[in-house]
């Protein structure tokens, strides 16, 4: 085997590596907003995507697979490769599935990965095993002493591929231009495999529509898409009625009426009741988690505001695109998660909202434990008030929400309040609603009202 040969044959395995990796992570990225990112959905997509390409390296081995025909074998498996990336990994296909989905009934997430994987994680991830195994044995047939140098080269692309794709290039040049680049790697490997008119005529069939759907002007033209990053993918629609909707990763996170200054439902019930009313006594603190379009006290330009989410554009697009206005200089934005934020503040605020969970298809599962509502109910100061904005049923109808419940309870026995936004029907099987959950930090009286105990008439005026 010529020099050239055998460093070739080594690219094309470190190639393979690097595509599957980044791939993985890819779709993990475009995934992770509508079926979450916890153990178990990952353990899915990975669990599968090991699995199909461990069948991969077993038929790849074998005796029926001809040496000489291994060449046009691998050109058309990179080509395959390239298009089933394409459908996996670009955000308005994803986002057509998981719509389709909801229409159909399927609202697990469990199952809507499972679906997903075994439609589009099962192919190509075969075609990286089998792959492997086809270029091993090319090696193999002129120097059997290469399978530590094959293990080697294969693991450094995967290394490769899982640093580049979540610390450089979903971050700086977006995932929609990672989606091309796998595409455009994987043809490559094809063409670099069988150099042929049939193999070149194949790809540009795949890259086109790859690149066509991933470009930033089909994007926001197209889908109104204005960032696509590692964290997010946010575009901003107009309405009939001219509300301006936010959008992020394909679900609706905020609304706003430039004409009548009106927000969503339930923070317009916010602003009225728990904003726009504070005392101008002094300088109110106020804590938004889950920044959203900035809508949250938008015309409160008195009292100081920390506005914390992890997307670090969402600033720029509400000023310039949602908004079509500066947000008012008494209002910070601190780009964090929100647990991390609390973690390390020891600020204490008058009035914080908790904005993280403003949509039905995936719950920050993060956020919904009893710790981290802990953490939350320490940085409320004395006198202050905690909002938590659910979309829940209202009637308790699932598991969810009532174990949302209990946990709130549990950390917040005392002085709450559970309000629901909106018209709702406890009668439906549907009623699901915004719910704001409220606890104030006042004194604690634990008595209850007895038959033989009830000092109702005292209680009415004491404070």
């Amino acid at each position: 085997m010529s020099h050239k040969l055998r460093i070739w044959l080594t690219f094309l395995i470190f190639l393979n590596g690097y595509i599957s990796l980044s791939l993985e992570l890819v779709v993990l990225r475009q995934l992770s907003f509508w079926v979450g990112s916890s153990a178990v959905i990952t353990s899915i997509i990975m669990g599968i995507f090991l699995g199909f390409m461990s069948i991969g390296y077993f038929i790849g081995s074998s005796e029926k697979i001809k040496i000489g025909k291994i060449k046009n074998i691998l050109g058309l498996s990179f080509i395959v490769i390239a298009l089933f990336a394409f459908f996996a990994s670009s955000f308005p296909l994803v986002a057509e599935y998981f719509m389709q989905l909801y229409m159909w009934g399927i609202t697990s997430s469990v199952i809507q990965t499972f679906i997903f994987s075994f439609i589009f994680l099962s192919v190509g991830p075969f075609l990286f095993g089998f792959n492997t195994t086809l270029l091993s044995r090319l090696l193999h047939k002129y120097n059997t002493n290469y399978t530590g140098n094959i293990m080697a080269w294969d693991t450094i692309g995967s290394v490769l591929g899982s640093l580049l794709t979540t610390l450089i290039l979903m971050p700086f040049i977006g995932v929609n231009y990672t989606v091309m680049l796998i595409v455009l790697l994987a043809s490559f490997a094809a063409m670099v495999t069988r150099p042929k008119l049939w193999v070149g005529l194949l790809c540009i069939a795949v890259i086109v529509p790859t690149c066509m759907i991933n470009s930033d002007y089909v994007q926001q033209k197209g889908f109104g898409i204005l960032v696509n990053n590692a964290n997010s993918t946010i575009s901003v629609s107009e309405q009939s009625n001219g509300d301006r909707v936010l959008y992020m990763n394909g679900l609706p996170m905020s609304i706003y009426n430039p004409v009548t200054k009106q927000g969503a439902e339930y923070i317009n019930y916010i602003n009225q009741h728990f904003i726009y009313n504070i005392p101008n006594d002094r300088k109110y603190k106020i804590l938004v988690l889950g920044a959203g379009g900035f809508t949250a006290g938008l015309e409160d330009k008195y009292n100081e505001y920390v506005f914390v989410d992890i997307e670090h554009t969402l600033k720029d697009i509400s000023e310039n695109f949602f908004l079509n206005q500066k947000i008012s200089p008494n209002k910070k934005f601190v780009v964090q998660d929100a647990s991390q934020y609390l973690k390390n503040c020891k600020e204490k605020y008058d009035l914080i909202l908790l904005d993280v969970y403003s949509n039905s298809f995936q719950v920050p599962e993060g956020f919904i434990t009893a710790e981290f509502m802990q953490r939350v109910k320490s940085r409320v100061a004395e006198n202050g008030i905690l909002i938590m904005n659910i979309i829940s049923s209202q009637s308790f109808q699932d598991r969810y929400s009532k174990v949302f419940d209990n946990t709130f309870h549990t950390v917040f026995p005392y002085n709450t309040q559970r309000q629901v936004i909106g018209y709702s029907d406890p009668w439906s099987y549907n009623d699901v609603s915004n719910i704001l959950y409220v606890w104030y930090n006042r004194d604690i009286d634990e008595r209850i009202y007895t038959i033989n105990k009830t000092p109702v008439i005292y209680d009415r005026y004491i404070k």
